[in-house]
């Protein structure tokens, strides 16, 4: 079982690129791995160091002004290669949500397959969302997965989003496929032996 979605409210770390590709997200030279762990200390890697790896203070994760569980990316999150690697480092830094006007659609389904949360608002909603921030870094964001809302608590503004019915289960559940799988073996068993 894995951590339960319910509803998340968090500072966020804004991010208002346009067009970031999984090799900016993890750089191939980090795709070696096959295990989830580690992930998250490259995520964002050359951006976040120097050629020597010195910290690139300017970068937003490296600015302690800025922090959470909510990242807000510029539209087209995403695209580029379909590494699950780029997932794997966005969940393992302890991102559970991802807000941008639009994903490429591998990479929001293999966010959703690691646990984090890719939320689609208007391109209205997110300038609003990133002026927020820049004005106040302590905006709270409010993401309520049962209702499909998010909110900018700052502003009072919300919007509803979309979500695959089952993911959504899933998320609020816990449960990874093979975990869904593993909750209905007995319904599973018997649609087998009444279909033979």
């Amino acid at each position: 079982m894995k951590q339960k979605f319910n509803i998340i409210e968090s500072t966020c770390v804004p991010l208002p690129l346009e067009n970031i590709d999984t090799d900016q997200i993890i750089p191939a030279r980090f795709l070696k791995a096959t295990d989830k762990e580690g992930f998250g200390e490259n995520l964002f890697r050359d951006w976040r160091y120097d050629k020597q790896g010195n910290l690139i203070k300017d970068f937003v994760l490296n600015d302690p002004t800025y922090g959470g569980e909510i990242l807000v990316a510029g539209k087209n999150f995403g695209s580029g290669s379909s590494r699950e690697h780029a997932a794997w480092a966005i969940a393992g830094y302890g991102f559970r949500v991802v807000v941008s006007s639009f994903f490429a659609d591998i990479h929001k389904n293999n966010e959703l397959n690691n646990f984090v949360l890719p939320v689609v608002v208007s391109e209205t909603f997110l300038a609003e969302l990133f002026d927020s921030i820049k004005a106040n870094p302590k905006t709270i964001v409010r993401v309520d997965l049962p209702n499909q809302t998010i909110t900018n608590t700052s502003t009072g503004k919300s919007e509803t989003f979309e979500i695959n019915s089952y993911k959504k289960h899933c998320l609020i559940n816990g449960l990874d496929d093979i975990d869904f799988l593993l909750q209905n073996k007995d319904k599973i068993e018997k649609w087998e032996a009444a279909n033979k």
